[in-house]
């Protein structure tokens, strides 16, 4: 049965301490080999290059340790799908957060080893059962937390790619995770029955408010890849050039997904 808004998906923290730690290595692996020309090049994101990009990433992992080094809340009130949704409302100050720190950083890949180094120094406590963090929209678990910064590893991993020519590995379990996580999103944002979305192996969600299909094969189908299902919930594929590369397909009078895209801000 696709999860629900009723049902919120869990996340095994080993599994994603282990794919957020290999992520951060596969970025790490590019981002050092990457030349004085690559780092300036225009990275695809307005107003960034490269080397921004990079920066970018690095306080992203750097994130987490910091959010465990801060005082932890009392309560948690903040899930995966509120985070997500949260993103749009808060792309603005990060946005000039980024810039500043790429002025700032003389290295961006030396920058990223370091936050590298400071992650794997607070795993431990940041997979603790119980464990919260604060973080810029609210509080959540520590663990969910380590499921966000996989959305960012993944979403950045593949700018890279994108930007420089130079292949980011994507880490399997974590592309599961942010498929996975921006599916949900998709059924929270827009909820109903009339639509199953399908990235196969690892989502299957229903949305959209319309008629609800009983048995057999939904009236209105969408179905894509795991990669171009990302770059569509974060605005780098558009929907209709996605269809017309026919890296996704739609069936039905409802199955028309671009009012809803982009999930994240």
């Amino acid at each position: 049965m696709p999860p629900t808004a009723r049902r919120a998906r869990t996340y095994d923290p080993a599994r994603t301490r282990a794919a957020l730690t290999a992520q951060v290595d596969h970025v790490l692996r590019v981002a050092i080999g990457l030349t004085a020309a690559q780092l300036a090049a225009p990275s695809g994101l307005p107003g960034w290059d490269v080397h921004a990009l990079v920066a970018h990433i690095a306080r992203q992992v750097e994130a987490v340790a910091q959010a465990v080094a801060a005082p932890a809340p009392a309560r948690a009130d903040l899930d995966l799908t509120a985070w997500a949704g949260s993103t749009a409302r808060i792309a603005g100050p990060p946005d000039a957060d980024t810039r500043q720190a790429a002025a700032e950083t003389a290295d961006a890949a030396v920058r990223l080893e370091e936050a590298a180094r400071g992650l794997a120094g607070v795993l431990d406590e940041a997979v603790a059962p119980g464990r919260l963090v604060a973080i810029t929209p609210g509080a959540m678990r520590s663990a969910d937390f380590l499921v966000t910064r996989l959305v960012e590893l993944v979403v950045h991993s593949d700018d890279l790619a994108v930007a420089t020519g130079v292949p980011v590995t994507l880490e399997r379990q974590a592309v599961a995770a942010v498929v996975r996580l921006l599916a949900d999103t998709l059924a929270v944002a827009v909820p109903g029955n009339s639509v199953e979305v399908r990235v196969p192996p690892y989502a299957a969600v229903q949305c959209v408010p319309g008629p609800r299909h009983t048995r057999g094969t939904p009236p209105n189908v969408v179905e894509t890849d795991p990669l171009t299902w990302i770059r569509l919930a974060t605005g780098r594929t558009a929907w209709a050039d996605a269809l017309a590369a026919a890296a996704v397909s739609a069936s039905g009078e409802r199955a028309d997904l671009s009012p809803y895209l982009p999930l994240l801000g």
